[in-house]
């Protein structure tokens, strides 16, 4: 089994490689149809690995393995608000962006395999954490609902920021891609070093829901790694695509809410009793697709001035 994990993040990483190295090694600007095709080409890379999944683990694993990557790219489409905040928060030059993106996923990739393996191996071993787990995305989901479309996330309070703040001397302006720089002989943080550490500490806050609920959903560490690295790796694609119409899908919060309470609640019943995949599946794209549905067709009112 070790070769497969070897595998599979050999090519991820090539991917990655090409993608950052070789396509857009320019540093322009993404254009709305490159991110859709490259949102679509992400999205077929998964269908794929899906049907490479059926074939070699059958057909169990890979609904699982589908139904996890529904959820993760559900939860990570959610976080594009936060992302959106964070960059005018911190006014990244919009060619800059892909970048922080790109290194942001690299430590996401990193994190998320320490701790989906960490998590696989303690709910192996302590099965009681599966209703401590339940009960924390039902209180996720819940807060999640009470706010609504509100924004949740205050760059300005984020701890790293503070102290990085307080003992890294940091420039004033951007220096292109460079994180470091050296002004006078003297070693300087730049502004997208900052962006890149508030991003990676806001992926630790989204993983503390987005692991519990696909591990919910399957306890093979393979697929819920798989399916994590293939929603995370669409991310930057669908920040591009989505960033100038994220406002439209004002209700998706409270539909994340509903996937989050029920997921919740399928942990702690599934300990009892067994609830298929698919019917897992069916109830989380019902829900995501009547709260992108209901934002089209109900607008949200602008406030009047």
């Amino acid at each position: 089994m070790l070769i497969f994990w070897i595998i599979f993040n050999a090519v991820i990483l090539v991917l990655l490689f090409v993608d950052l190295a070789v396509l857009n090694r320019e540093g322009r600007v993404v254009s709305f149809k490159q991110a859709l095709v490259s949102s679509a080409i992400w999205i077929a890379l998964a269908l794929a690995f899906a049907v490479i999944i059926y074939q070699w683990m059958g057909a169990g694993k890979s609904l699982e393995f589908i139904t996890g990557y529904l959820v993760e790219e559900a939860l990570s489409v959610d976080n594009l608000f936060v992302f959106i905040l964070l960059f005018s928060y911190f006014k990244v030059p919009p060619e800059q962006e892909r970048t922080v993106l790109f290194w942001g996923i690299i430590g996401a990739l990193v994190m998320r395999g320490v701790f989906i393996v960490a998590g696989v191996a303690l709910v192996n071993r302590f099965h009681w954490l599966l209703y401590l787990f339940g009960a924390f995305l039902i209180y996720t989901g819940y807060n999640l609902m009470r706010e609504g479309d509100e924004e949740q996330v205050d760059p300005s309070k984020n701890f790293v920021l503070r102290m990085a703040r307080k003992f890294l001397p940091v420039t004033t302006e951007y220096e292109g891609k460079k994180f470091l720089t050296i002004k006078d002989g003297r070693k300087f943080a730049t502004p997208l070093f900052i962006v890149l550490l508030v991003v990676e500490t806001t992926d630790i806050l989204f993983a503390t829901d987005s692991i519990p609920a696909i591990l919910a959903i399957s306890r093979d560490s393979f697929i819920v790694y798989t399916s994590n690295v293939f929603a995370i790796l669409g991310l930057r694609s669908l920040f591009f695509a989505l960033s100038g119409m994220m406002k439209l899908f004002h209700y998706l919060n409270y539909g994340l809410a509903v996937v989050l309470m029920f997921i919740g609640a399928k942990m702690i019943a599934g300990v009892r009793y067994h609830i298929p995949t698919w019917i897992a599946l069916l109830v989380i794209a019902v829900v995501l697709a009547i709260s992108v549905l209901a934002s089209v067709m109900f607008p949200k009112k602008e406030a009047s001035n």
